[in-house]
C-alpha cells in the first residue's frame, strides 16, 4: 500500500505574484491524484512537525528566526528568493510532520511507501538558513527520524532535483550514517554539487550534468554512480527528494528529461530499496514549476510507488 500525506495549509504558504513556487503547483499535484487511477492510495492528513522533530535538522536559532520573521499580515522576505507569509509556518510545519509521519507509517508497516504532497519543498534549507523556497528540511528531518526514533542504522537519501541540494548536504556532511545522493545540473542554482564534494566519510555522492542534457546522460549518471553507491551502502531506509524540475518545459533549468524517466528513476530506486530495505521509501515533494509537467511527473513518479507496493 501507498501513502499519501498532505495538508491543505500547505496551499496558504503565499508568495509574491509570478513567484514560481506558487500554491498552484500543489493543487495541480492534488487535481491529478484525485483521479481514479490513485483510487487505491491511502490517504491522510498530515499532523504538525513538533519544535523537537525540527531541531533534528535544525539549529535552535534557525527555528526561532523563521517565527520571528512571520507576519501578522502581508509577506515578508527570509532571502531573494524565500518569502514567509502569515500562514507559512503552519504550512512548514505540516511538510515538516507529513514526512515524519510517513516514516512512522513505512517503519510501522502501515504501509509499504509513502508520498508527500507538500510545499514550502526543503532540500536548500540548510541547519542555520533559510534559502531556495525552502525554510526547513523536510527530507533531513525524516532521515533523522528514522534513524533516530524508527531503528534505522543507515538512511539512504536520493535528490534528482533539479537544483542541488545543497542543505541536504550540509546537515549531512559529517554524519557517516546517512548517504546523500543528487543528480542534478550544473551550473545552476544554489552553486555547490560538485563531484569532488563527497562529505567526511565519503557519503556524499553528487553528479552534476551540464545544461542541455538529456534522459541517456541522466540515466547513466543513476546506473553508474549513484545505484552501486546504494548497493554498497545497504541503507535500511531510503528518502527520495522528488523535484521534477529537470523536465524539459521547467522554466527554471535547462535539463531535458520527460515523464519516462522520472517513471524509470523511481522504479530503479524502488528495486534496490526492495533488495536492501524491504522496500521502506519516503517520498518528499520538492521543486517542478511547470503545472502540466509537474503534474504529469508526479503521477508517474507515484504510479511507480504503488507498483512496488506489496498490496
Amino acid at each position: 500500500m501507498t501513502l499519501l500525506l498532505t495538508h491543505p495549509a500547505c496551499r496558504e504558504h503565499l508568495v509574491p505574484e509570478g513567484h514560481p513556487e506558487r500554491p498552484a503547483r500543489l493543487k495541480a499535484v492534488e487535481k491529478i491524484l484525485s483521479t481514479e487511477h490513485f483510487a487505491a492510495l491511502a490517504r491522510e492528513e498530515a499532523p504538525r512537525a513538533t519544535r523537537e522533530h525540527l531541531l533534528l535538522a535544525h539549529a535552535p536559532e534557525h527555528v526561532e528566526l523563521i517565527e520571528s520573521l512571520l507576519p501578522e499580515e502581508g509577506l515578508a522576505q527570509v532571502d531573494p528568493d524565500t518569502w514567509l507569509s502569515p500562514r507559512s509556518l503552519e504550512a512548514a510545519l505540516r511538510a515538516a510532520g507529513a514526512a515524519v509521519r510517513a516514516v512512522e507509517a513505512v517503519a510501522g508497516m502501515e504501509a509499504d511507501n509513502a508520498f508527500c504532497a507538500i510545499r514550502p519543498p526543503g532540500h536548500h534549507a540548510e541547519s542555520r538558513r533559510a534559502m531556495g523556497f525552502c525554510l526547513f528540511n523536510n527530507a533531513a528531518i525524516a532521515a533523522r527520524h528514522a534513524r533516530e526514533a524508527c531503528g534505522a542504522e543507515r538512511v539512504a537519501i536520493v535528490d534528482f532535483d533539479v537544483h542541488h541540494g545543497n542543505g541536504t548536504q550540509e546537515i549531512f556532511w559529517s554524519e557517516a550514517d546517512v548517504l546523500y545522493c543528487s543528480v542534478h545540473q550544473m551550473p545552476a542554482y544554489p552553486g555547490s554539487g560538485d563531484s569532488s564534494e563527497t562529505g567526511e566519510h565519503g557519503n556524499i555522492v553528487n553528479c552534476p550534468l551540464p545544461p542541455g542534457a538529456g534522459p541517456g546522460r541522466f540515466r547513466e549518471a543513476v546506473r553508474a554512480r549513484i545505484l552501486p553507491a546504494l548497493d554498497a551502502f545497504e541503507p535500511e531506509f531510503l528518502i527520495i527528494s522528488a523535484g521534477f524540475d529537470a523536465h524539459q518545459k521547467d522554466p527554471l533549468a535547462s535539463l531535458r528529461l520527460g515523464e519516462e524517466d522520472y517513471a524509470w528513476i523511481t522504479l530503479a530506486l524502488m528495486e534496490a530499496a526492495a533488495r536492501m530495505c524491504a522496500g521502506r521509501v519516503v517520498s518528499v515533494l520538492e521543486g517542478g514549476y511547470d503545472l502540466a509537467a509537474l503534474a504529469a511527473s508526479v503521477a508517474v513518479h507515484v504510479q511507480a510507488l504503488m507498483k512496488g507496493a506489496r498490496g
